[in-house]
């Protein structure tokens, strides 16, 4: 009798591929750490929470009220997303990117998350991947059944991947054929972002090397001085742009995202958009309807966006001040949740306590000042004895914050005192850090 090839030698089943590495895939790490300390807090453990990037303030009100009217939608949509959201997108890049798309270039899904997926997925090539980078990439690519290529980047060019790098990273192919980059900008974890001329120089290498970008442009409207420039306008032909509702409009439950791919790269959409049809079907018909009438509003969104930022930027600047002022090194944030601070200030004592590790100094940090971030290495692909860590700065309810930000006119400065008095439990966490 034949054995069954998913059997185990003890008669039980094998649940995991064979050729996944175990020990570089596992769940997101982000998302069980969060999962780890909300209990803490529930508990009643006072614990300082920068670890993990998700937005303070609450969602738009016009999309509250858009998701009530719209919550008796139960239909199946089309696969690519409704047609109205798609056209929506459209006028949304257009105002914000300056970038002229058909809804045919869009597939809506639950989530980016789930489209980086399934893109990785379909995409028969190399895939290549920052190091840093967000949690979720080099999982994604193992589960998608690839052996992704690392590319390191440093504090040097502010964690902004360069043409040398990617020149270099080419040449060392070992595998001949399509490249598939996958790119965040702005960046998490690192908060850095990429000017225009940065973008046309690392251009110039896409196209010598016909390389396809993923371009994770999820926190492009969190760019504090709202100058954001998509790589879908510098490199149209082989950039698929990644975003959603998710941080601008504060809508992470929503599981709302879409890609934008360029019509010459319409075979690869094609392949997603069959693989979507195959594990999702669509995104939620309810939320999809509410999203409608979130692009419609311009007004909103332009209020939302400006106050949103204006916020995080000063939060950002009192996070990048206090921290270098005891000689951490870290890059300025320019858009986002994130800063990526190096400790490296502080190894002589860390050694004379036996912490050899950044994760065995962020459980330290955790024991003696209940201040809880993550580790660059490994979660964030960094080396485990760099003192790298990802520092979240959005543990405070932004309610009060952004009614104080919209009481201020946006051509004038928010308080000094702002930060300590509308985002108190960041403002003691780095204290107390520090």
């Amino acid at each position: 009798m034949a054995q069954n090839p998913n059997a185990s030698k003890d008669g039980g089943m094998r649940l995991i591929r064979d050729d996944l590495v175990v020990a570089e895939y596992g769940g997101a790490s982000n998302l069980m750490f969060n999962e780890l300390v909300k209990q803490w807090i529930k508990a009643g453990r006072k614990i300082y929470h920068f670890a993990f990037g998700q937005s303070p303030f609450k969602v738009m009100d016009i999309a509250v009220e858009a998701l009530k009217q719209h919550a008796g939608e139960n239909a199946y949509l089309d696969v690519q997303g409704l047609p109205e959201l798609r056209q929506g997108i459209c006028r949304f890049h257009a105002r914000y990117d300056d970038l002229t798309i058909d809804p045919s270039q869009i597939i809506v899904g639950p989530g980016s998350k789930e489209l980086i997926f399934l893109l990785m997925s379909v995409f028969n090539g190399n895939v290549l991947i920052l190091s840093p980078s967000w949690t979720t990439y080099k999982p994604q690519a193992l589960l998608a059944g690839h052996k992704p290529v690392i590319l390191t980047v440093g504090v040097e060019s502010e964690w902004r991947v360069t043409p040398e790098i990617l020149e270099e990273a080419m040449l060392a192919q070992k595998r001949k054929g399509p490249s598939l980059l996958i790119m965040t900008n702005p960046c998490n974890p690192t908060g850095t972002a990429y000017s225009e001329n940065d973008l046309i120089a690392l251009s110039t290498v896409f196209r010598k090397y016909d390389v396809t970008v993923l371009s994770d442009e999820i926190y492009a409207r969190l760019s504090y001085d709202q100058n954001h420039v998509t790589l879908a306008k510098i490199y149209p032909e082989g950039t698929v742009l990644s975003t959603g509702l998710s941080k601008w409009a504060s809508a992470g439950g929503w599981r709302l995202g879409y890609h934008i791919y360029p019509k010459e790269l319409s075979a690869l959409k094609g392949g997603v958009k069959s693989a979507a049809s195959h594990t999702y079907s669509c995104a939620p018909a309810p939320v999809q309807h509410a999203a409608v009438q979130i692009f419609r509003d311009e007004a909103a969104c332009d209020d939302y966006i400006r106050h949103t930022s204006r916020v995080m930027a000063a939060v950002a600047e009192f996070c990048y001040r206090e921290l270098s002022s005891i000689g951490v090194k870290m890059v300025k944030p320019k858009a986002g949740y994130y800063i990526f601070p190096d400790f490296e200030v502080i190894r002589q004592p860390l050694r004379q306590r036996g912490i050899q590790t950044c994760e065995e100094m962020c459980t330290l940090m955790l024991a003696e000042c209940s201040v809880a971030v993550m580790a660059g290495g490994p979660s964030y692909l960094r080396p485990v004895e760099e003192l790298t860590t990802r520092l979240c700065y959005v543990h405070f309810d932004g309610s009060d914050a952004l009614k104080k930000s919209r009481d201020v006119s946006l051509d004038a400065p928010l308080p000094q005192t702002f930060v300590q008095d509308f985002c108190t439990p960041v403002y003691d966490g780095i204290l107390v850090s520090i």
